[in-house]
């Protein structure tokens, strides 16, 4: 990408530098710099602070649990409109490289999805690393995914129009959610995939592009993954969805980038890869904005375009 062959953070628009140089100044530790425990703390109470307040008013937020295979009893959140008929559902999967993020830290995003999209959202409480390392994010992931299909009636939903989305690593789940729901003969209407991780490896032009200075750096990318993935697991398609041995017959595809962000080109690629398998693909590259750009949306205004283009992309599919 031609991009790349000039000064990176010139790239940048007002609002992303504005509130890159407010970090600096602040001297906000690295999050690789801090425990696991202190990370979370610090992105459960820092990541709101950039977000829309007050946080948009939804009819319905609910929290439930949802079973996984071993016992384990999730938390998870549902938001939905008012509504006399069972509202279609996307299941949402955070972000925070697999160590950190919450219901909280995606609490905002999630209203809006769910008001943008007139459908209801169920955020889910996924396994963290170091904790519980891979795969088990994978099966909790999936675990809701079925439980949804199989029990969403009785929380007024219509199992029947069902989606799967996320962040960064909850769009790596839900890029792997889709491949499994292909495998299993469960129709879902879109993935819905905000920067997600789809490489073994960190080694395509924007990882070294943008590898210091746009909030998520190197050195916090081989902290998350090494809390989350032991190095012979990397070529596991379950982390890196772009290996799967086959992409036709999987959902439609709504994929969101944000320009300065080092997983711009494997999201690129892995949209290149579903059109080319013949799957339904909607690009959208957010210019100047970095990772994590969707949950910023009182810094960064492009949040709010995002928020209203995947919230159409959400209507549309499940109307379809």
């Amino acid at each position: 990408m031609s991009s790349h062959h000039i000064s990176p953070k010139s790239l940048l628009n007002e609002a992303t530098r504005l509130l890159l140089q407010r970090v600096q100044r602040a001297g906000r530790p690295p999050v690789h710099a801090l425990t696991v425990a202190m990370a979370r703390a610090f992105v459960d109470i820092g990541n709101p602070l950039l977000d829309l307040n007050p946080p948009p008013q939804v009819d319905r937020v609910v929290n439930l649990h949802i079973p996984a295979r071993d016992g384990h009893a999730m938390s998870a959140r549902l938001y939905a409109p008012q509504s006399h008929e069972p509202l279609p559902v996307l299941l949402y999967l955070h972000g925070g490289g697999f160590t950190v993020g919450s219901l909280t830290t995606h609490d905002v995003l999630c209203r809006q999805l769910s008001r943008l999209g007139h459908c209801a959202v169920v955020s889910l409480d996924y396994r963290l690393a170091p904790e519980h390392r891979f795969p088990t994010a994978v099966h909790d992931a999936w675990d809701a995914l079925t439980w949804l299909h199989s029990h969403g009636a009785g929380w007024g939903l219509d199992s029947t129009r069902l989606a799967v989305g996320g962040d960064s690593a909850g769009g790596t789940l839900s890029a792997v959610c889709a491949l499994m729901a292909r495998d299993a003969g469960l129709k879902l209407c879109l993935q819905l995939l905000f920067y997600p991780g789809c490489g073994a490896r960190q080694d395509t032009p924007s990882h070294s592009a943008f590898s210091d200075g746009f909030m998520l750096d190197k050195e916090t990318i081989d902290w998350f993954f090494s809390h989350y993935i032991d190095e012979a697991d990397r070529q596991d398609w379950r982390f890196a969805p772009s290996l799967a041995a086959e992409h036709s017959g999987l959902a439609p595809a709504w994929v969101g980038l944000a320009e300065c962000d080092p997983l711009l080109d494997e999201g690129v690629r892995y949209a290149d890869t579903l059109r080319m398998a013949g799957v339904a693909v909607d690009l959208e590259i957010y210019r100047g904005v970095i990772h994590g750009f969707i949950t910023m949306g009182r810094a960064i205004p492009d949040a709010l375009q995002a928020h209203a283009d995947a919230g159409r992309a959400l209507k549309h599919a499940f109307e379809s």
